[in-house]
């Protein structure tokens, strides 16, 4: 027999790391208040089953005074042969059918005990109608039925079913907790092991019982147990590799941190385990940085790159590379990131300065003639403008500076601020299909553009899309222009091969 079945807890005494769902339950059951459904939730081999067990002892035997008759039943309960005591894996019957099976037999009383006892594990796995099917049932059971439901997944139970049970949560159960429960073990079972290594196998265990005997169990054949055998069986932990790493992403050293991850990889330990340990670390770290009040910016920055490789990992077919990656994009501080987007920002805006300077000094060229003929009505007419209200003058300033700024328009001026119009425009739909179009004949009022079907012609010449479109035009050619659609009309040395439209971006950029 393995040794976690071995020594499977058979009374609440001997249940480890759960000390709050065992009082309560022991002071219910002493006072005779036990509900008549139960939900334990909590990750694997923190004794959820164990504690149902233990639990349906108790209501078995309630109210059996003959202790010959409470001490076969209890024995029937540990054996699994007992009539009267139902355990359902909800994996695989989880069906709809299974549940009405269940219900129907819930109708005959107690063959042994007093009363009949239901443990449904891994309880999440139910379909929805299975959960419905047994809505009414759980409510309202029979005077004898007790529900025990067992889960590692809380969030997939339907509030409706939690609703109608008594939730215990179970907790990983901590590290020193199951080194003295594996040292109780080893001694019984004559083990010589050092408590290093028991330390590292607790540590494996991330809180389980059953994982962490389990791997006692397996390495019990040794004859001394020592952390570099559990290390080789089970892959090293990876904390000697801790400081080094956070020293290289200090210095922003890149290949300092790929040697690392390859040396991890090599040495056979589990990237999620590692990822984890380094989670453990900066939590620490993020602690003491807020009880010192110093800045947790950056700190924070590691631990979301380090969730989702976390996530990551778990999917990915090179998990190597999803560690490389996280670790390498921690090379950048915040702050760096700022500046460099300062940067770009800045070096953009001066390209746009000049462009404007250029356009600026074509148009001054043009208009340079017409401001000469205007200089003598402009002094003719100052005493008169001096008289005027104010908002004229800024109205007649105004219409000069657009004047100035507008762009000098023709099809080629205007092919050079079309993708820009085309970015702008939303949504994405009308988008694509001015994507689609292409220009025609630009006038002093209005631009057309041609389409190649129909369906993108009025997708654009739709009124919204339309007035959004020369509200665009207008704010950026800083003219009031009017949007037309035609089909074709395309001359024919103007004629150039359209790219091919990807499916996939086009729906992409859609949804």
């Amino acid at each position: 027999m393995s040794l976690y079945r071995k020594y499977r807890p058979q009374a609440f005494a001997e249940v480890v790391g759960q000390d709050a769902v065992v009082t309560t339950l022991e002071q219910a059951a002493e006072s005779d208040k036990l509900a008549h459904a139960f939900l334990f939730a909590g990750s694997r081999g923190t004794g959820k089953t164990s504690v149902a067990r233990i639990l349906a002892k108790i209501l078995m035997t309630k109210g059996i005074d003959d202790k010959k008759i409470a001490a076969q039943i209890i024995k029937g309960v540990e054996e699994g042969n007992i009539v009267d005591l139902l355990e359902i894996d909800a994996a695989s019957n989880r069906g709809i059918d299974d549940v009405r099976d269940l219900i129907e037999k819930i109708q005959f009383s107690p063959v042994v005990a007093n009363n009949k006892v239901y443990i449904i594990d891994e309880v999440h796995m139910l379909t929805k109608e299975a959960f419905n099917a047994l809505l009414k049932t759980l409510e309202e059971p029979p005077p004898y039925a007790y529900f025990i439901l067992a889960t590692t997944e809380l969030n997939k139970i339907p509030p409706t079913i939690q609703s109608r049970c008594q939730c215990f949560p179970f907790r990983s159960i901590p590290e020193e907790d199951l080194i003295r429960r594996l040292q109780l073990i080893a001694d019984q079972e004559h083990i010589t092991v050092e408590r290093d290594a028991l330390r590292t196998i607790a540590h494996y265990g991330q809180g389980s019982m059953r994982d962490a005997i389990s791997m006692l169990d397996q390495m019990r054949s040794l004859s001394n147990i020592t952390v570099e055998e559990v290390e080789q069986r089970m892959g090293k932990s990876g904390s000697e590799y801790l400081e080094p790493l956070f020293e290289a992403i200090d210095k922003k050293d890149r290949k300092e941190i790929l040697d690392i991850v390859k040396k991890i990889e090599e040495a056979g330990i589990a990237l999620d385990v590692f990822l984890r340990m380094l989670l453990s670390t900066v939590r620490s770290m993020l602690h003491q940085a807020i009880e010192k009040k110093k800045d947790t910016e950056y700190l924070r920055v590691i631990l979301d790159n380090l969730l989702q490789a976390i996530r990551d990992v778990r999917i990915s077919p090179l998990p190597g590379l999803v560690l490389e990656s996280a670790l390498l994009s921690l090379c950048t501080k915040p702050e760096d990131g700022k500046k460099k987007s300062e940067e770009v920002k800045l070096s953009t805006t001066k390209e746009e300065d000049k462009k404007d300077k250029k356009k600026e000094k074509k148009d001054k060229k043009e208009t340079k003639d017409s401001k000469k003929l205007k200089a003598e009505e402009i002094s003719d007419d100052k005493e008169v403008a001096e008289d005027k209200k104010p908002e004229e003058v800024e109205e007649k300033e105004s219409i000069k500076e657009a004047s100035v700024e507008a762009v000098e328009l023709t099809l080629e001026s205007l092919k050079e601020y079309w993708p820009e119009i085309v970015n702008e425009t939303k949504p994405a739909s009308v988008k694509m299909s001015l994507k689609n179009g292409h220009l025609i004949e630009v006038s002093d009022k209005a631009v057309t553009v041609g389409f190649s079907s129909s369906f993108h012609k009025g997708k654009v010449a739709n009124p919204e899309a339309s007035r959004a479109i020369e509200e665009i035009m207008n704010r950026l050619l800083k003219r009031s222009l009017k949007l037309e659609c035609v089909i074709g009309e395309e001359s024919p040395e103007e004629i150039k091969p359209q790219p091919e439209v990807d499916l996939a971006e086009a729906a992409a950029e859609i949804f």
